[in-house]
């Protein structure tokens, strides 16, 4: 009951829902796009990829963030984050209509690769400006509960759209319905840049602080502003220690993805068949996703009766536990349970590590380290993703890669339970 009471206070917040609006419209249009995109590149019945090719995918969408990274943080914290909103759903309109001409014209080469890290780029600066913005629109003791509800939520507007496109693509009446599908993707995008003009333009922050350097100056000074963040964050050790917690399971969640894609690709159905792989492996998603409910769900429940440190310990216990069993047995069926649990596990660290960020961390330099939280979670990504290409076979089955995994879940455990036990944190 008092979960529900504090669900109701917090979604009884005029200038959170409008928020919380924009976010899961966005989303939605995340989804719609992707799906098209998985559906062109990895899933068309003349592709066959390996894990070099899934990894080569996940490096042309992800890394270019991570080069732009530093100097995202800076406008974030200087731009109004109401106005970064508006204008990055509005830019990342032109490519994404770009990307429907490339599939028209069936070019799905460097051009296309270009296209969609863009848009795909601009998503991320989104993204750290939700984050960085959530803290003005909630009171302090709600952002646990908050960063349940966001982020999850938004992760099931993905699936929504998800799930939206693939059944579009069934009924659409085209030779080729993932062009309309990624036109449809604008149009959601272009309603979000609506939605976030609710907000009044000097809500979200960021807090002015005279001693920052104006725009052009901190570009200028990029190199400078990145080394202070991080001395800011070895004062907040936290938020430095949770974040170095997050990278460790964001790399052994990267490398269990890739290894998922190519058991649905190639191991569970004919290769030939891209439709029952693309089938599968969405179910797969959807799966995942309800594990990132359930875990919005727990989480704040779990918080309640301990520390945030203490939760993510758990978490990662949960992963390495179920990488073993069930997911060792290879079967479909096995592997939807693993998903379910992995989802729970990846969700609620990132809801705890979030709140340890945002309440750790001063305005002044959140949208920065929020930036820099971003390009931790790609660099590692893509970096599983590549060891991917050396270790994993093109059926996606190693037991040696999956026990790798549940080690890598487990020794940073261990780690961070060390330190927390050393450096409790109250939350």
């Amino acid at each position: 009951m008092r979960l529900v009471g504090h669900l109701r206070q917090l979604l009884g917040g005029q200038r959170f829902r409008q928020l919380f609006a924009v976010r899961l419209t966005s989303q939605a249009g995340d989804g719609i796009f992707q799906v098209s995109l998985a559906s062109f590149v990895l899933f068309s019945p003349e592709r066959q990829p390996d894990a070099a090719a899934i990894a080569a995918v996940f490096a042309a969408l992800l890394l270019p963030f991570s080069l732009l990274g530093p100097f995202v943080g800076v406008f974030l914290d200087r731009w109004s984050r109401r106005q970064v909103l508006v204008v990055s759903n509005l830019v990342r309109i032109i490519p994404v209509l770009a990307v429907a001409g490339a599939i028209a014209a069936d070019k799905s080469g460097l051009g296309l690769f270009v296209l969609a890290l863009f848009a795909f780029s601009v998503n991320r600066f989104l993204l750290a400006g939700l984050s960085a913005a959530l803290p003005h629109v909630v009171d302090r003791d709600d952002l646990v509960l908050a960063n349940s509800i966001t982020p999850t939520s938004g992760t099931i507007a993905f699936m929504a759209g998800l799930g939206t496109a693939t059944a579009l693509r069934a009924s659409i009446p085209m030779a080729d319905p993932d062009v309309a599908i990624v036109v449809l993707a604008a149009f959601v995008y272009g309603a979000a840049a609506l939605l976030a003009t609710r907000i009044p333009r000097d809500l979200l922050g960021p807090d002015f602080d005279p001693d920052l350097p104006q725009v052009r100056q901190a570009v200028l000074r990029v190199t400078s502003g990145l080394a202070a963040g991080l001395a800011h964050l070895r004062e907040r050790p936290a938020a430095a220690w949770a974040l170095g917690a997050i990278a460790a399971h964001r790399f052994c969640y990267g490398l269990s993805t890739v290894a998922t894609i190519l058991l649905y690709r190639n191991y569970f159905h004919d290769p030939a068949d891209a439709d029952a792989a693309l089938a599968g492996l969405s179910i797969a998603v959807l799966v995942s996703g309800a594990g990132f409910l359930l875990a919005a769900v727990l989480t704040p429940l779990a918080t309640a009766r301990m520390s945030p440190q203490t939760w993510i310990v758990a978490l990662l216990v949960l992963a390495a536990v179920v990488e073993v069993f069930p997911g060792g047995l290879y079967t479909e069926g096995s592997l939807l349970v693993a998903a379910c649990a992995l989802g729970v596990s990846a969700q609620g660290v990132k809801i705890c590590v979030d709140t340890l960020v945002q309440t750790s961390v001063d305005d002044a330099f959140r949208g920065r380290v929020f930036s820099l939280y971003d390009v931790v979670f790609n660099v590692v990504f893509v970096a599983a993703a590549a060891l991917g290409a050396v270790i994993l076979p093109t059926s996606g089955k190693s037991y040696a890669v999956l026990a790798g995994i549940a080690v890598g879940y487990a020794l940073t455990a261990i780690g961070y339970a060390r330190w927390s036990t050393r450096h409790f944190v109250a939350p």
